[in-house]
């Protein structure tokens, strides 16, 4: 086994810094002409956004889409399920609160139900954004970043695994985000969230090798969807709340606490959908880890080649685990 100094992994770091600086990141595998008919694919968080976009396209395409989302009945329910029947598509709204694990055995069971057997594949794109200092951040709001980000995937795996086992193949998609590579101040618990699901999506995709099933995260840059209108609910309530002890330290920060706009991002969010499809229609064994989306900076992409690279000379001969490290890096 390679032994890694301090020195070897900065040197190598640097390597693959300048390298992903002058390489073009991997787009996307997409074509207006996939078809995934004979798919059924789970997706959580379609009231609006990627979820929305992604659940309308992979129906478009063929797929038996299951739409979930909270609140359910809602208007953003109603308009899809008149979308389907005016466009004929094999799309069903079921009502999941990724946060309430009684809801997400019964949607996935529902939709099993409906599909007559195991789901192919769960995209877990529900997720929500809290901004501020750390130090304001209270329990409330930390409780509830985590069980939506971080403890929503993991239930919902947990509710679609034993079909997929069963069937030898699946797909696990979780939309992560570059935050959950890289850290900006003032985000909350955001990053925390992501890097907490992008570990638990790797470690996923080790264990899920001897059954056939694949983990992809997607890594979006900033993108103008509605999740700022709620962030900005969250953010106003948790300032509104905060103790001065805290926030004191922080006065501009805080002050604007829920005041995002949602300006200045011009970014199609169809290029995560479009990612979502591409992944599903490549063939098993062969889909990517992780997946950076977005037409500017990645800043991700050293990143991801080092810790892939440390993965494989860290765990790669081991007998026991080798086989499924490498597996994952070596696509």
């Amino acid at each position: 086994m390679t032994r890694l100094d301090r020195r070897t992994l900065l040197a190598g770091a640097a390597a693959t810094a300048s390298l992903a600086a002058t390489a073009r990141a991997a787009d996307p595998v997409y074509s207006p002409d996939i078809s995934l008919k004979g798919k059924s694919v789970l997706i959580t968080g379609c009231s609006s956004g990627f979820g929305r976009l992604a659940a309308e396209l992979l129906a478009r395409q063929g797929a038996k889409v299951f739409a979930t989302m909270r609140g359910v009945p809602r208007p953003e329910a109603d308009q899809l399920i008149a979308l389907a029947q005016s466009e004929k598509l094999d799309l069903h709204v079921i009502g999941i609160d990724v946060t309430e694990l009684p809801q997400v055995n019964a949607g996935v069971k529902e939709a099993e139900r409906i599909n007559g057997g195991p789901i192919d594949v769960l995209v877990n794109n529900a997720g929500i954004g809290i901004t501020s200092p750390v130090e304001v951040q209270d329990m409330t709001a930390t409780r509830l970043i985590f069980d939506t980000n971080v403890f929503g995937p993991h239930r919902l795996a947990r509710a679609v695994l034993p079909g997929m086992r069963k069937a030898k193949s699946g797909l696990i998609i979780q939309i992560s985000s570059q935050l959950g590579r890289v850290i900006t101040p003032y985000s909350g618990h955001y990053s925390a969230t992501k890097f907490a699901l992008e570990a638990m999506s790797e470690q996923l995709a080790y264990e899920l090798v001897p059954h056939g099933i694949d983990v992809s995260i997607i890594e979006p840059g900033g993108y103008p969807t509605k999740v700022w209108v709620n962030r900005n609910a969250y953010s106003a309530a948790l300032r509104e709340r905060s103790l001065a002890v805290h926030s004191a330290g922080y006065p501009a920060q805080v002050a604007r606490m829920g005041e995002e706009d949602g300006s200045g991002r011009t970014n199609d969010p169809m290029d995560v959908a479009r990612a979502i499809s591409g992944l599903i229609a490549q063939p098993p064994g062969t889909r990517p880890l992780r997946l950076p989306v977005s037409p500017g900076n990645k800043p991700q992409l050293p990143i991801n080649t080092m810790t892939a690279q440390v993965q494989t000379d860290w765990l790669g001969a081991s007998p026991l685990v080798g086989p499924l490290v490498r597996a994952v890096h070596q696509r």
